[in-house]
């Protein structure tokens, strides 16, 4: 065995290979293994992050050699050759047996400490801690999965650990992830070949770790802002007349609602033979361009659904033969096989004729006033192993499966940065990979049943897609699959939607999704829920900011906070709300993990305290779930609109919970156009920062508004809700004078109007 560095990597040669060891980052460091005949594979389809100069150190001790970054310590033992990683001092991992080939998988094994909970493996649904299972990886969908699901349209090679740190297996090849299923205290990543390289990513913090990861693999792009409203869905709407009938519902019942989305309808007036037209049916759709410019000047945006799927019976059909954008047969002649919707083609992505095909589409429709997309299937739903793909037919179909969606994100993404560099696409995708998120990517758990099962899977599977940088995974609210009635397992599904990344109730059409459509009783409590959410748009918008400079999900676990705390039932919205949704029928109560990062917790509703680090059982209401805000934090929301197109922060509720133990507390309002792509990379934007300072005695609350270069700053009022005062106060001043404030002794509430001022620069001192 020989050491050598070259540039800023580690080089080993040994007898059967030679290892690479590169740092990205002080705490980012990726290992290659290229076995000896085979030559390094470049690309990586995940990571974007450039290598990072770091100060690197290596120590030969005779049968030990030490690289270290200022983070992570990769020591390597040479007789018998074995890996291990250490951060900051503290062991991570150990490889176990190295790089191995048994039968027709290639494998890498890590020992794992006996007490170690694992998290990762993509979307799944099998209980937060995923040690002990055995994941195929191979993005496939599960039609009406319920409270549990092995495999989903999410497979992503990555494994996290309770330790704090991350194992990311850079190779979208099909495979396996195993965590631990044979109870050895093994984890094992198996795959069908190509790259043997993989990265650890440590960190203090969980916060730490999902930030490494995400710069590794990119970060989220704000969504257009009317992506956080509310979307009339179904499967599906099937003619203009409907589509304009069901958004004229909406307004005329008062529910806020921002989009809606056409499935296959808008294409063909069958769900079999059409798919692949990609083209208005004139029939249903007499006039779409009016349509959708009707909508938009309501406020509506019009979502359409594509495949890339192309059957032989669709009009593109001969078109899409003609120009070589579909995946062939080993001969090269168009692969089809039969699948649900009728016999098929599918578009490849792998070669430039296939993108351009597929581009032009979607840039000539988006001219016809189309303004978000939503790409189905594209696991893809059927994927032969026989099917080729690339210019030379040089890709097989399990080399790509589980890039597929990914890299029709990245066709979308980029066209938009080619065609509509202003403009913030909206990309709802069923499938994508490791980094998905920098193009965009709004994932979907897929078609879920209408069922409290279907319900009660759904908090894991967001929040372990955010651990893994996709913090746009959301579901069908109230349950795509099967024509189930249950008014109480709706609105708990919407319920717990408005605390989700994403609120669009979506469904097969036997029982309407929309809540225009259902009972009064129930669509006065989906009401409710809907103008909660546009209430909370300051909040959540600002929210989805710091993740798309962060990687910091929307919805965090408790875990992130209370390392032993590491269930779905209770999680942090944003940083300061928790949420216990209501996963069971006629629920009267409900007990809540009430985090120990604070002493306080209020009801988000009734302003009651309760104690931090304890589980407590709370009442239930049918009104709402519990909802409850961390003491000292600041909640900003806002006057309800019909539609985002209306929204202003001019007018903010600024929410600021007091507690005497509280301390130094911060928190910020998050304002752009809503509209333009990296507005805050062009000095687009305003940030009013939040500041509280809380004793027994005393409170003080600051106000200063960071202006974008680029940016008009608003004149915006605050009116301030103090919330548990418990007593008048003997002073409020605002900057050193005396101002008008109001003290409500029943709701225990102190509300002070701020004037209007823009770019404000204000402090508030309350003397208790």
């Amino acid at each position: 065995m020989s050491a050598a560095n070259k540039g800023n990597a580690l080089e080993i040669r040994t007898n059967d290979g030679i290892y690479i060891i590169k740092p990205y980052s002080a705490a980012v460091v990726e290992t290659s293994f290229i076995p000896k005949g085979e030559v390094a594979d470049p690309v990586s389809h995940a990571v974007i992050m450039a290598p990072e100069t770091v100060a690197t150190t290596l120590r030969d001790e005779g049968g030990v050699l030490e690289f270290a970054t200022p983070g992570i310590t990769v020591r390597v033992e040479k007789q018998p050759f074995r890996i291990s990683y250490a951060y900051k001092g503290q062991p991570l991992v150990a490889e176990k047996r190295g790089y191995l080939h048994e039968g027709k998988l290639e494998a890498i094994e890590f020992a794992l400490d006996g007490d170690e909970a694992l998290y990762g493996a993509g979307a799944r649904a099998v209980g937060m801690n995923r040690r002990g299972n055995r994941f195929q990886l191979y993005n496939r969908a599960h039609y009406g999965y319920e409270a549990r699901s092995q495999l989903l349209n999410f497979t992503i090679p990555m494994a996290l650990s309770s330790k704090k740190y991350a194992l990311h297996f850079d190779n979208p090849q099909t495979g396996y992830l195993d965590f631990d299923s044979k109870k050895d205290g093994t984890l094992s990543y198996e795959t069908i070949g190509g790259r043997k390289t993989y990265q650890v990513i440590a960190g203090e913090q969980w916060e730490d770790v999902v930030a490494n990861y995400t710069s590794l693999t990119g970060r989220q792009p704000l969504p257009p802002r009317w992506a956080f409203g509310n979307f009339a869905s179904r499967f599906g709407y099937h003619t203009e007349a409907e589509t304009r009938a069901v958004v004229d519902k909406f307004i005329a019942d008062k529910i806020p609602v921002d989009a809606v989305v056409l499935d296959l309808y808008w294409f063909g007036k069958t769900v079999k033979g059409t798919m692949g037209n990609l083209a208005w049916d004139k029939e249903s759709f007499p006039n779409p361009q009016g349509m959708m410019a009707d909508l938009a000047a309501k406020g509506v945006k019009t979502v359409v659904i594509t495949e890339p799927f192309v059957l032989t019976t669709s009009s593109r059909w001969q078109e899409a033969v003609d120009r070589k954008v579909l995946a062939t047969d080993a001969a090269g002649a168009p692969f089809t096989y039969n699948f649900y919707f009728g016999h098929t083609g599918l578009v490849d992505l792998y070669r430039p004729e296939g993108r351009e095909w597929f581009w032009n589409i979607y840039k000539d429709l988006k001219a016809g006033g189309v303004a978000g997309w939503w790409g189905d299937l594209g696991e893809p739903e059927v994927h032969p192993a026989a099917l080729r793909h690339g210019s030379n037919g040089q890709l097989g179909a399990d080399q790509v499966h589980n890039i597929y969606g990914h890299d029709w994100a990245r066709l979308i993404a980029e066209g938009y940065q080619k065609d509509f560099p202003n403009e913030r696409p909206f990309i709802l995708m069923r499938a994508g990979y490791s980094g998905s998120q920098r193009f965009g990517m709004i994932p979907w758990s897929g078609d879920v049943q209408r069922s409290w099962g279907g319900l009660q899977s759904q908090m894991e599977i967001a929040l372990q897609m955010g651990m893994q940088g996709l913090a746009y995974m959301h579901s069908d609210l109230g349950g795509f699959a099967s024509p189930m009635l249950d008014d109480e397992l709706y609105v708990r599904w919407l319920q717990y939607g408005v605390f989700q990344p994403v609120f669009r109730p979506h469904a097969q059409e036997e029982v309407p999704a929309e809540p225009v459509f259902r009972t009064e009783h129930t669509k006065s409590l989906a009401r409710d829920a809907i103008r909660l959410r546009y209430a909370m748009l300051p909040y959540n918008y600002s929210a989805a900011f710091d993740n798309s400079q962060t990687g910091l999900p929307l919805m965090r676990p408790l875990m992130f906070e209370d390392s032993e705390n590491g269930g779905s039932s209770t999680y942090l919205w944003g940083r300061d709300i928790l949420v216990a949704p209501i996963t069971e029928p006629g629920a009267q109560r409900k007990e809540v993990n009430f985090p120990k990062s604070a002493r306080t917790w209020f009801d988000f509703y009734t302003g009651a305290a309760h104690k931090g680090g304890i589980n407590e059982v709370v009442p239930v209401v049918a009104e709402h779930i519990p909802v409850f805000v961390r003491a000292g934090a600041f909640v900003p929301m806002a006057n309800v609109v019909q539609t985002t197109r209306d929204y202003s922060t001019r007018q903010i509720a600024l929410n600021y919970y007091y507690d005497a133990n509280a301390g130094a507390t911060n928190g910020k309002l998050y304002e752009d156009d809503g509209a333009t792509a990296n507005a805050y990379q062009q000095g687009k934007y305003e940030i009013a920062h939040f500041s509280g300072a809380a004793t027994a005695a005393s409170l003080e609350i600051g106000i200063e508004t960071e202006v974008g270069k680029s940016w008009q700053p608003v004149v915006r009022t605050y009116t301030l809700k103090v919330h548990n005062v418990a007593s008048r106060p003997r002073s409020v001043r605002c900057d050193g004078k005396d101002v008008a404030s109001r003290w409500d002794a029943q709701s225990r509430t102190l509300q002070v109007v701020l004037p209007a001022r823009s770019a404000m620069k204000a402090k508030l001192a309350v003397i208790l």
